[in-house]
């Protein structure tokens, strides 16, 4: 199955789950079983599924045949070359390859001038008049390539200003942007370019990241401290005849080994056409060929079989002209199917966890709500059973004793609403050293700093103390949490013991993922920004300006995030507490309103115990269409991308999918 069938199948199983939560979402609401925590936990689990994206990122030197390999891998289907390539840099600027269905097809281009404030790509991508659109005409396969030439323009201007762009501007340096004959330095036009474009794939999800050579990818912040270490997948595309230059080996070391884990990371040692031969052997150029892998994995440090030697261009004629025979010996096809064993399974199994999670805290809080309606309902009916042949003066105990339940209960909910002051004070404690604002304003004062320092050490000594106090603050956040864990497991324990209250132990959670976050951010300071070469070539204005777009507007970023997931954790562990006080408050209420009405012979006692005979009837049902969902969706969960039945014919289907 090719890379393409590969994703159209997890698209249509990432489908399946969507309308399977929608099904699950709408029969709570049908049965008068949803309640806001769970409407919003399954509205946000449908918005992240259905937003999902699969990041492709290709990283390279310039003239390594990467928009080539792009064009053989994505769009050959098309019949030509989507994206420019040609000899020398057709990639100057990083480029989002995607599609938005409301938007029309065109490039939105960021202007490289946008650099010389503090606003980062993403905040830009919020401001769509910030960016020049070109559209592009879909059906003219010429018009487009003229249209997407757009990223590779530049301009030129002073050193000064490169240098006030972010651009290095050294002539012994390698990756270093050079000053021409002219006086002047040649740098890219544009910051950042989205192509918005109706492919199946790009539909489907697929977000395909083109990023420029050694030259130009260090010098945006975002692409290096953000878009490449969440890439699902990074492709490093080397040149077979040169293997790893200097310059390879230094995007390798700075941009991609010290930012993305072994899994989803492969090296293709692209143009091995240009090792054919006619005057050797077929053994003789695979010989040459393995050995350039051998090399190009040692140096790399590396397995052999993490690199995949292939022709991008004869692969790319191949699909064209449906020659088989030349596809073959490009070895292409070697490269997606090891592209779609690391990237759709890594994928695939990152939203069936965040499914599972979701929907089964959800299914387990309705089945235990309505175990204990059913608990509830049996001990109504053994108390009404109970009272069979007995006088009107054992309804009276009995219709007392109940009051005196209810008494008890509600005042020891006294010590629950206490729960409720302490719980909101510690909420505010947490996000006091979690929040935003805060942040912002150590960021404020940190640039401020550096800013009125006289020496360098000084500049040094305020960005340890930033990520001292950030640290710090993650650290008190999650002695707060944990603060708040321990006291609702004393709390569900309690209504426990006191109440018959069936809680579950306390969802439990940790800011260690984004303590890990903000260490990468320090340790990428130390070693591009904290440092004796940049405080002796840059000034600190620049410096200072480059820690705020790139190391604050990062942290700021995991900040936003983890107070996301804080929130949604504190709903989660509150939640349950909330339901099961209310339906035990309904329940006491109802069996005193049951005696009442036998005490006041509004009704028999027989045609009650059959009333709630059949309520109970109806309460067995819901249980059982539950228990049918969590199957349903279980089957879902573990289908796998390669479980799909094959007809007689070969082709695949879902007909044995479980309709939830």
């Amino acid at each position: 199955m090719s890379l393409a069938q590969q994703f159209a199948a997890y698209s249509q199983w990432r489908l399946a789950i969507i309308a399977a939560t929608e099904r699950f979402r709408q029969w709570l609401i049908e049965q008068d079983l949803s309640d806001a925590q769970a409407e919003l936990r399954l509205s946000r689990l449908e918005e992240r599924i259905r937003e999902d994206k699969l990041n492709v990122a290709f990283v390279a030197e310039f003239s390594r045949g990467k928009s080539e390999l792009i064009n053989s891998i994505f769009f050959a289907t098309y019949g030509s070359r989507v994206l420019p390539s040609s000899a020398g840099r057709t990639t100057m600027c990083p480029t989002e390859l995607l599609y938005v269905a409301d938007r029309p097809p065109a490039i939105d281009l960021l202007s490289i001038q946008t650099r010389g404030g503090n606003t980062s790509v993403s905040e830009y991508k919020q401001s769509p008049d910030a960016w020049q659109r070109i559209l592009l005409d879909i059906h003219s396969a010429k018009t487009m390539q003229n249209a997407l030439r757009q990223v590779s323009e530049v301009i030129r201007v002073p050193a000064d200003e490169a240098g006030r762009l972010g651009f290095t501007v050294d002539a012994t340096e390698v990756g270093a942007f050079h000053v021409g004959e002219d006086g002047l330095v040649e740098i890219p036009r544009w910051r950042h370019a989205i192509i918005n474009f109706p492919h199946p794939l790009l539909e489907q999800g697929l977000v395909i990241l083109d990023t420029p050579g050694l030259n130009a990818i260090g010098t945006e912040p975002e692409l290096t401290l953000s878009l490449l270490p969440n890439a699902h997948a990074v492709l490093f595309i080397l040149a077979a005849d040169t293997g790893v230059t200097q310059s390879d080996m230094l995007i390798w070391q700075e941009h991609i080994a010290s930012n993305h884990g072994a899994r989803g990371r492969l090296v293709v040692l692209n143009k091995i056409d240009g090792l054919w031969d006619e005057l050797k052997r077929e053994t003789e150029i695979s010989a040459e060929i393995a050995r350039q892998v051998k090399t190009c994995a040692d140096i790399l440090g590396i397995l052999e079989t993490r690199v995949f030697p292939v022709s991008a261009q004869k692969g790319l004629v191949a699909k064209i002209n449906q020659d088989a025979d030349l596809l073959e010996k490009s070895r292409l096809p070697e490269l997606e199917a090891a592209l779609s064993d690391e990237l759709i399974p890594a994928k695939h199994d990152i939203v069936r966890d965040d499914t599972q999670s979701e929907f089964w805290e959800i299914h387990q809080h309705i089945r235990g709500l309505l175990e204990v309606r059913r608990a509830n309902l049996g001990e109504q009916i053994a108390e009404l059973s109970d009272l069979r042949g007995k006088n009107r003066g054992v309804v009276e105990y009995m219709m007392g004793k109940i009051k005196v339940e209810k008494e008890e209960f509600d005042t020891g909910l006294q010590h629950y609403h206490a729960v409720r002051s302490v719980f909101s004070t510690l909420t505010n404690k947490l996000f006091a050293h979690l929040g935003v604002k805060p942040l912002r304003r150590l960021t404020e004062k940190t640039r401020q700093t550096m800013l009125d320092a006289t020496f360098s050490r000084q500049i040094s000594r305020a960005i340890r103390t930033f990520f001292q106090e950030v640290q710090a603050d993650l650290k008190k956040s999650n002695a707060e949490i944990t603060e708040i864990r321990n006291m609702m497991d004393a709390v569900y324990k309690r209504l426990h013991v006191e109440h018959g209250l069936k809680l579950t132990t306390p969802v439990n959670f940790s800011l260690v993922v984004y303590e890990k976050e903000i260490h990468r951010l320090q340790t990428w300071c130390n070693t591009h920004l904290n440092t004796a070469v940049q405080f002796v070539t840059h000034e600190k204005k620049n410096i200072a300006h480059k820690f705020f777009e790139e190391i604050a507007m990062q942290s700021q970023k995991i900040f936003t995030r983890a107070n996301w997931d804080v929130e949604s954790w504190l709903k989660i562990i509150m939640g349950p507490v909330e339901t099961q006080v209310r339906e035990h408050q309904l329940h006491l209420k109802r069996r005193l309103d049951s005696i009442q009405r036998i005490h006041e012979a509004a009704d028999t006692l027989e045609e009650r115990i059959n009333e709630l005979g059949a309520m109970q009837d109806d309460l067995q049902q819901q249980i059982r269409s539950l228990d049918a969902i969590a199957k349903a969706m279980q089957i879902l969960m573990g289908r796998s991308r390669n479980s799909r039945r094959k007809t007689g014919d070969g082709k695949a289907t879902d007909a044995d999918a479980p309709q939830i």
